[in-house]
């Protein structure tokens, strides 16, 4: 299933581009929106993520733009919650209008409930990440092994998103610093090994030890 995501803040944007291709969509996300009613006529997606707020275009007139020449399903993802605003969105044609910041179960349940009724699809909605049979629900923010779970941070949760993404490789703590923070220059270096030693901590908690390897001058592998 393919999804477009239009959304101005690269942030957001790169977070939903991970979180949707974990949950085995394909993913469009732009970083321009002058031709995104073109862009997305000859992407031919399976449903749209769709902020109101952009710089050339409102997503209401993308919305309204589609809807005069396809039945695309369009969920609105944006920061205004003003009720007339949730009206409007449905009123111009939207199937579902979510509020940020959003929690990523929530988004993906939300997800599978439109394609399931417009698609007539059952999406599987727990998205689960393993390796040397460590398991990373996403949907849910935690770790399992052998039936043992625990939770996780939002930081924890992306230290090892990007980990099992890249298992095998050694990750450079730059690279994960820029990942976390977008921009070095406003984060300790500390500050990750504070995160990994959590980590490890929670993995010892369920039993599980050397899960996440160090090679100084290098990074961390799974």
């Amino acid at each position: 299933m393919h999804i477009f995501v239009v959304e101005d803040e690269k942030t957001i944007r790169r977070e939903l581009k991970v979180l949707l291709e974990n949950a085995m969509y394909q993913v469009t996300a732009p970083d321009t929106f002058e031709n995104t009613v073109y862009q997305i006529k000859e992407e031919k997606p399976d449903l749209v993520l769709l902020d109101v707020n952009l710089p050339e275009i409102s997503g209401f007139d993308i919305c309204m733009q589609l809807r005069e020449q396809t039945e695309i399903p369009i969920i609105f993802l944006t920061s205004r919650t003003d009720s007339m605003d949730e009206l409007n969105g449905i009123l111009k044609g939207g199937d579902d209008y979510i509020a940020k910041p959003y929690q990523a179960p929530i988004l993906l349940a939300r997800i599978a409930a439109v394609l399931k009724r417009t698609k007539g699809m059952e999406i599987k909605e727990t998205i689960l990440l393993e390796k040397k049979g460590v398991q990373l629900d996403i949907s849910k923010c935690c770790l399992i092994f052998q039936e043992q779970k625990v939770e996780l941070t939002k930081n924890e949760m992306k230290i090892l998103h990007f980990l099992f993404r890249h298992s095998g490789e050694f990750v450079a703590r730059m690279d994960l610093i820029e990942y976390l923070w977008e921009n070095q220059i406003f984060i300790d270096d500390n500050t990750l090994s504070v995160h990994i030693t959590g980590i490890r901590r929670k993995l010892k908690s369920i039993g599980v030890q050397d899960f996440i390897e160090t090679k100084r001058g290098i990074g961390y592998r799974i």
